[in-house]
């Protein structure tokens, strides 16, 4: 592959970058409102981002956006991520937060569903994620039971992220528990105000966000309401894995970039016992160290994406770009707070906030440990 970017992606992840430093980076301190973007400053950032073209960026061209491949979105991510400027886990300022799951809706459902959403008139969440079932679906105990015309859907979901507010939601649920994740899971569109879909808990986290607990007490979805056939859950949830994956490790790579920046910055600044911080051997290895495992990151990021694009992606390269890179955010901003000492641990600095929310990358869309697991048995189906 040529590792080089093309000039539209170096154009691109310049305006980006700028964007960051220019409009973010200079309000991240004061951006948020709890979990939320301050409405005023959304709105400011969202008519800038339009101005520069950054809207609908990964929305096919055929919906009204840019259509970015892997690479591209890969480019926009690890800018993003530099800063704690914007929620952890969306929805951003460069439009509606689409799952691609959306985009392979019947015709009908998309008119219902996916073009609200785009046209920021809908708002909707994901939940998969139960008390007894994060990283293994097959666990799944919400069940969806046929009943002539209707889907009745009876169980709990938990961590479900931007549930409150939602207009709709996209369920997973057992239509087949019998056969796990190879043909037992099937997808639901629910709309929030269906009887007996009640949200019943909100447990704030340490990065300042919030997920729900949600209830469904025979909850009757129109069978129309199916996405793809009974049993497609597991492989609809698939086509946006990939993504996701290369999602979470850009939020590595860039809390590991501003990280290195902020500690290569102060390091000079700060004297003790008569000599810079730069010039201890200790400090030197800590931000070698970071800027190495940065390159080898983005380096694998890159190439990763790029085959996602080319159809050329192996399964197990998502998994360690997820675990490298999530691990390499929290160890890089954790060397940063480290160098900064007290100041490191100040809530007016940036750095403790991007070492909680890197810390949350390490469970969250999959648990390292997990992924580890799954990519041990890649490797002994190699060489065995």
């Amino acid at each position: 592959m040529d590792f080089e970017l093309s000039e539209d992606l170096r154009m691109l992840k310049e305006t980006v970058h700028k964007f960051v430093e220019r409009e973010l980076i200079p309000i991240e301190m004061e951006s948020m409102d709890g979990p939320d973007l301050k409405p005023q400053i959304r709105a400011s950032l969202e008519k800038k981002a339009k101005h520069l073209g950054l809207w609908l960026l990964d929305v096919p061209e055929e919906y009204g956006g840019m259509g970015l491949g892997h690479l591209g979105m890969v480019v926009v991510w690890e800018e993003l991520a530099r800063t704690i400027a914007l929620p952890p886990r969306g929805p951003g300022v460069f439009g509606p937060d689409v799952r691609p799951v959306l985009f392979m809706l019947k015709p009908e459902q998309k008119e219902k569903y996916l073009l609200p959403v785009l046209q920021g008139v809908k708002k909707t969440a994901f939940a998969q994620t139960e008390p007894d079932a994060g990283a293994d679906p097959g666990m799944i105990r919400t069940t969806a039971v046929r009943d002539n015309n209707h889907y009745v859907i009876n169980g709990r979901k938990r961590f479900i992220s931007h549930a409150a507010g939602a207009d709709f939601l996209q369920v997973v649920a057992a239509t087949d528990r019998s056969k796990g994740t190879r043909g037992g899971l099937s997808m639901f569109l629910v709309d929030a105000d269906t009887p007996g879909f009640e949200i019943t808990r909100k447990t704030p986290t340490m990065m300042g966000d919030v997920t729900y607990e949600l209830a469904f007490d025979d909850v009757r979805v129109p069978a129309e309401n199916l996405i793809g056939g009974e049993g497609d859950g597991m492989r609809l949830a698939q086509a946006w894995i990939t993504a996701g994956r290369l999602y979470q490790a850009c939020r590595g790579l860039g809390v590991a970039q501003r990280a290195i920046e902020l500690a290569a910055s102060y390091a000079p600044q700060r004297v003790t016992f008569g000599a810079p911080l730069s010039e201890r051997q200790a400090i030197q290895f800590m931000i070698a160290d970071s800027f190495m495992e940065h390159q080898v990151g983005q380096a694998y990021v890159y190439q990763t994406a790029w085959k996602a694009d080319h159809q050329k992606l192996a399964r197990h390269e998502s998994y360690i770009t997820k675990i490298f890179c999530t691990e390499l955010g929290f160890r890089v901003a954790d060397r940063c707070m480290q160098i900064y000492g007290g100041m490191g641990l100040a809530t007016e600095m940036p750095i403790q906030k991007m070492w909680r929310d890197s810390r949350s990358f390490m469970i969250t869309e999959g648990a390292v440990e997990v992924m580890r697991m799954v990519l041990a048995r890649q490797v002994f189906r190699l060489y065995s």
